[in-house]
């Protein structure tokens, strides 16, 4: 007896070695190049905003202000890491440590829901293709929400699956916190727990579908502070939302996304379509496979496939009428997309050799994707840090350095508060016009309407703008940008310097 207790114990010694193993190889890979990876505007964003504090951002998104679009997601993201920079600091690693530790929840909660679903092995490969997949990376080292949005949820549809197997209250309620959560972290949240609430539906189970309803009444009375503000906050932003109409490319671009991540470079991104399309019509003619053959455990594997297909679909179509299409925000489904192919891989039947070469492709799809984040440096990425450091020895007491738009502005305020710096106003109620004023005045910034108005009687003037943002007015027709006409008219060139993708004019008084 004695014995028998011994192997249980070193068992599951050994589960816990191997589970520690995989959250240790997620965990470097979330760390690689966190601190020497450039903020880019979005980062920035979150750091300067949630420094203001939770009751300033409550003002800066609330604003009822016509023309700019507030800040359009919930607060619960900003004010969790307005805590953590009070306590840790501000530097670049430490302010994405916070998704770092939700990107790990995600692997985690993706092991524990494999391993439900059949057994530890199942759990293992699961947590394993988490914890590689480079959209996970990349968005488990984003100061954004994301890596959170995507904890919550899945978290809600753990709780779920659970509490349909046990019909244990607790699960429920757990359900029921994770659903609240997520929605006072992103509004498209709704797009997945949506889906995930009609699971009791679609099997049947009548005593689980009760419970979901119950549970999500409680979710939306706890979320009811918040959703009392939704429909202002959305009118605002259906004139002011950056992402166009997506067409059907997006949903291929979706799936790229899912397994090696974009961007990539030239000749990878066919390579990468290769990987993509092989993969998910493998995966498919599996599933396909496994349900005419009624195999054990395929209602569980079509039940996958559904949560990482629905809630794509939904915001697709969604976006016809109102395009809020934007792939980071589906990095949940991307997480069930990853077990559903892990099902379908290795669940199902498929010969030895062909799980091999499956295999294969998919570690290479991985590498590649990891390969191009590490060692990507293009738009919206520039270096920032070192631009800061050269403008604070060399411009002089009254001159400035003028940001053709808030996309270089934030970044640089954010390594450097110190400087002089200005940035020109978006067109108004255009889709970039994404800053409302309100929230300019929580972070302590004011755009300038336009050129002449941000240059003042400045004698020098340090023009930094995206040489894309050049390139797109010139392939629209225009023989230059219309700042640096302004700027040609008034001033005299002294020279320019390129700074990886940004470009900076030096101009001085005629």
């Amino acid at each position: 007896m004695g014995r028998l207790k011994d192997w249980f114990s070193s068992l599951g010694e050994r589960k816990l070695i191997v589970v520690g193993s995989l959250l240790a190889l997620a965990l470097i890979l979330r760390l690689l190049a966190i601190s020497s990876r450039p903020f880019w505007y979005d980062e920035a964003f979150s750091a300067l905003f949630a420094s203001s504090g939770p009751q300033a951002m409550l003002g800066g998104t609330l604003d009822g202000q016509a023309g700019s679009a507030a800040e359009e997601h919930p607060l619960l993201y900003y004010t969790l890491l307005w805590g953590w920079m009070r306590v840790l600091g501000e530097s670049p690693g430490v302010v994405r440590g916070l998704s770092v530790l939700a990107g790990l929840g995600v692997v985690t909660l993706a092991y524990l829901l494999g391993r439900s679903l059949f057994d530890d092995r199942f759990g293992l490969l699961a947590g394993g293709m988490v914890a590689l997949a480079p959209f996970q990376i990349h968005y488990a080292q984003e100061v954004r929400m994301y890596a959170l949005m995507a904890f919550w949820l899945l978290g809600a549809t753990y709780a779920l699956w659970r509490g349909m197997r046990t019909r244990l209250w607790g699960w429920w309620l757990v359900f029921m916190l994770c659903a609240a959560l997520v929605q006072y972290t992103h509004n498209l949240s709704a797009f997945f727990l949506l889906p995930l609430a009609f699971t009791p539906l679609l099997a049947r189970d009548w005593h689980s579908l009760r419970a979901t309803a119950l549970s999500g009444v409680g979710a939306l009375l706890l979320y009811a502070p918040w959703l009392l503000r939704l429909p202002a906050q959305f009118a605002k932003i259906q004139g002011n939302f950056w992402t166009p109409r997506p067409d059907p490319t997006r949903l291929m671009t979706t799936l790229l996304s899912f397994i090696t991540n974009l961007p990539l470079p030239g000749l990878w991104l066919g390579v990468g379509l290769f990987i993509t399309l092989m993969l998910t019509a493998l995966g498919g003619w599996q599933t396909l496979r496994a349900w005419r053959a009624h195999r054990e455990g395929v209602r569980r594997g079509l039940w996958l496939g559904y949560l990482a297909a629905a809630p794509v679909l939904l915001l697709y179509l969604f976006s016809q009428w109102t395009p809020v299409f934007v792939e980071r925000a589906l990095l949940p489904a991307g997480v069930l997309f990853l077990l559903w192919l892990t099902w379908a891989l290795t669940r199902t039947e498929l010969p030895v050799l062909v799980q091999r070469f499956a295999a294969m492709l998919l570690l290479l799809g991985f590498g590649l994707g990891i390969s191009v984040h590490l060692s990507y440096d293009g738009f919206p990425y520039a270096p920032y840090a070192g631009l800061d450091a050269s403008l604070a020895e060399r411009v002089a007491t009254g001159e400035i350095v003028l940001h053709s738009n808030k996309l270089t502005f934030l970044p640089m305020v954010y390594y450097d508060r110190s400087l002089p710096q200005r940035f020109v106003a978006d067109p108004p109620e255009s889709g970039s016009d994404t800053l409302a004023p309100a929230t300019q005045a929580v972070m302590g910034i004011q755009a300038d309407a336009d050129i002449a108005q941000a240059v003042a009687a400045a004698p020098r003037i340090w023009f930094i703008i995206f040489e894309r943002a050049i390139d797109e007015y010139q392939a629209a027709g225009a023989v230059e940008h219309p700042h640096l006409g302004w700027l040609d008219a008034h001033y005299r060139r002294e020279r320019v310097e390129n700074w990886g993708e940004l470009q900076v004019y030096i101009y001085a008084e005629k």
